[in-house]
């Protein structure tokens, strides 16, 4: 069967790279794709969000299945414009996907069905918001309604930088029209855990846990960022947390969902916290979580081909998930100066070191090749070294080990992916520290 994949960074070619494994799979297409992303796969100069365009493409190329990789075609209905066409398509459709569209629409629907999240507040009127941040309790948490690359959420220590944060998210609109409403919500405590799970309208596969690393510098310290690495899985999401999620959390948000008359079918990605009070929903995502698949892909030992097509039909509690046992980190090389003003076109050297390496992988993410075939950088994040282990602390120490094998100007990384998971483990005396 042939495979067309949607999108161009380091989700899509982790994507592209457990497509590309699936025995049942000939030829897989990517639009637009990168650099690294076209060492595996046909890389098609179709914008994803241009869905007549690549619908018309799946249609003349007699693409079996299309895979949604990103957030703004999903929101922005392209399942709807495929399915109109005949064509099969892997993810929700724009009525399923407003649980990442719309923050606002989220925590209604979290609200009405009684699933665990943070107290909040929704405003589309700047004034009325100064106001409520004038009572509010210290931290707190602004964000922007739509979808803002990963960076639409402001963590405020006082009132002051609350109404700054909530001018720079309804008047100076940083985020575009995301921006015409903001939920301003009560701070949590613990860690952020990232769990993954496929859906096919009515049941759901939990696939194994992550934690992502939002802030740009080590400690957690500085701006977000669209995630400066991960680890999976996480010692924070165990047996208890698993159990009690799926009955309050993951199957009560499926079935929300379909009540509302929005049947989600394709990837939720649930973003907890893990508070004292115990697990709450900070977030949905309605697709691969982006560094997270780039660890949860390759410890995933089934067809992912095969599962995706069984969510499509509706006949997920066929599948029985599996994943490896060892551990798996992955670490951001960034451009220097992200999240701000960066730089693009440098050049980018030894990518020759990764081949024939099972255990290690180099995800693109901002590449592309320039007018002479060099791979050079395109965006703010340009790839994630990934690396597994028999431990967490090995695979971390093998993940830095390649950060060196490559190169570019201004390169910069953390240093402390996935520590976090390893003190816990030690702490623990867990056998996977």
């Amino acid at each position: 069967m042939k495979v067309l994949v949607i999108g161009g960074g380091g989700r899509e070619h982790a994507i592209c790279d457990a497509i590309s494994r699936s025995p049942k799979v000939e030829g897989i297409f990517c639009a637009p794709g990168n650099a690294g992303i076209s060492e595996i796969a046909e890389c098609v100069p179709i914008g994803a969000m241009e869905f007549e365009r690549l619908a018309d493409f799946a249609a003349e190329k007699n693409i079996d299945l299309t895979v949604v990789g990103m957030d703004d075609p999903l929101v922005g209905g392209i399942v709807d414009v495929f399915e109109e066409r005949g064509l099969r398509v892997f993810g929700p459709n724009k009525k399923a996907a407003v649980i990442e569209g719309s923050k606002a629409y989220s925590k209604e629907l979290m609200k009405k069905y009684g699933i665990p999240t943070a107290g909040y507040e929704t405003f589309d009127d700047y004034e009325k918001a100064v106001e409520y941040l004038k009572t509010a309790d210290y931290p707190t948490v602004l964000k922007a309604d739509g979808l803002a690359l990963g960076k639409g959420v402001l963590i405020c220590n006082d009132e002051e930088e609350a109404i700054a944060g909530a001018k720079t998210i309804m008047v100076d609109k940083k985020f575009g029209d995301s921006g015409n409403k903001m939920v301003i919500e009560e701070f949590l405590t613990g860690h952020e855990v990232s769990v993954l799970s496929f859906v096919d309208g009515r049941d759901i596969k939990i696939m194994a846990s992550a934690q992502d690393h939002k802030r740009i510098g080590d400690g957690d310290e500085g701006p977000n960022t669209g995630g400066m690495g991960t680890f999976s899985p996480t010692p924070y999401f165990d047996k208890e947390a698993e159990l009690f999620c799926v009955e309050k959390i993951f199957k009560p948000t499926v079935d929300a969902l379909r009540a509302e008359g929005r049947p989600f079918k394709g990837i939720i990605f649930f973003g907890l916290m893990m508070s004292p009070k115990g697990p709450k929903v900070l977030e949905y995502n309605a697709r691969f979580g982006d560094p997270e698949a780039q660890v949860v892909l390759p410890r995933m030992k089934n067809d992912i081909v095969e599962v995706m097509e069984a969510c499509i039909d509706g006949r997920l509690r066929e599948i029985d998930l599996e994943f490896e046992k060892d551990p798996c980190v992955c670490v951001v090389l960034a451009s220097g100066g992200y999240p701000s003003s960066y730089e693009k076109g440098k050049l980018i050297t030894g990518l020759e070191s990764f081949e024939g390496k099972d255990d290690y992988r180099c995800y693109h993410a901002g590449t592309r090749l320039d007018d002479e075939g060099n791979v050079v950088t395109n965006g703010g994040r340009v790839l994630g070294i990934t690396a597994k282990g028999k431990t967490l602390k090995e695979a971390k120490e093998k993940a830095y080990e390649a950060t060196q094998w490559v190169d570019f100007e201004g390169k910069y990384m953390r240093h402390d992916i996935a520590d976090k998971g390893i003190d816990v483990k030690i702490e623990k005396g867990d056998e996977y520290a």
